[in-house]
């Protein structure tokens, strides 16, 4: 099987412009995320999706593989997209964030795996939730996952609901899932998913997977004990260890 790994990469981010090229321990961000991707075996190819010269120029500089996309994508996914359509030598590819600088390889690969069965459309990661920052933290969306390890609903709030107790006292009774922003599509079913409209559930939550669920894709999960650590903002870089 052939599997292509993007990693989406744009310069205008708002809330930390340039992001892809800050330095990190002697390296920039993206090359760091590159070159982790590339020690997954799993992967076929690696290519960074950018609409920026700079980043574009930076990749090719250290011997990286990118191309340039269109300006207008809303999503790392639709990126991926317009990259895939340009390679019909895959039959799968994997999206990877480009703001985490120390991935896995281990999770790239346990990503992949999953489309070992051939009925799977879209896979994911997900992790038990440890803590109640975690829990009840908007920007961590947490998954209901079914008895066929697949997701049945994303949300930013704390789901299941645990009635008839504290709030606080929720983790004891019950397994939580945070979701682990890696996909995994077909790559047909990546073209399919990108031409869908905008859907209430996603405008809602401001999550895309949902379009997804809520079109009928069924979302395979697989379970992570590795963390990821994602650099959103400037501040986020004195919580790496280099």
């Amino acid at each position: 099987m052939q599997i292509l790994g993007i990693i989406p990469a744009r310069y205008a981010s708002s809330r930390f412009p340039g992001k892809p090229l800050v330095d990190i321990g002697g390296k920039s961000m993206i090359r760091r995320v590159y070159e982790q991707a590339k020690k997954c075996d799993h992967l076929t190819e690696v290519i960074v999706a950018t609409d920026d010269n700079r980043i574009y120029d930076h990749v090719i500089a250290f011997g990286g593989v990118a191309v340039m996309t269109g300006t207008n994508h809303q999503s790392g996914t639709d990126r991926c997209a317009e990259v895939a359509a340009t390679h019909p030598q895959y039959q799968v590819v994997i999206n990877i964030q480009g703001d985490e600088p120390y991935i896995d390889p281990e999770q790239i690969t346990k990503l992949a795996t999953c489309f070992n069965s051939p009925g799977v459309q879209i896979a994911t990661l997900v992790k038990k939730v440890k803590t109640e920052q975690e829990l009840y933290n908007p920007n961590t969306p947490k998954v209901i996952v079914t008895r066929q390890s697949e997701a049945a609903y994303f949300s930013r709030s704390a789901i299941p609901h645990i009635r008839g107790e504290e709030p606080q006292n929720w983790l004891e009774f019950y397994s939580f899932f945070k979701h682990i922003g890696i996909y995994g599509y077909r790559a047909d079913v990546l073209q399919e998913i990108t031409k869908l409209p905008i859907s209430a559930l996603e405008k809602a939550e401001s999550l895309e997977q949902l379009r997804w669920i809520e079109n009928g894709y069924r979302i395979k999960v697989a379970e992570t004990e590795l963390e990821t650590y994602a650099v959103d903002t400037p501040e986020d870089l004195e919580l790496l260890k280099f």
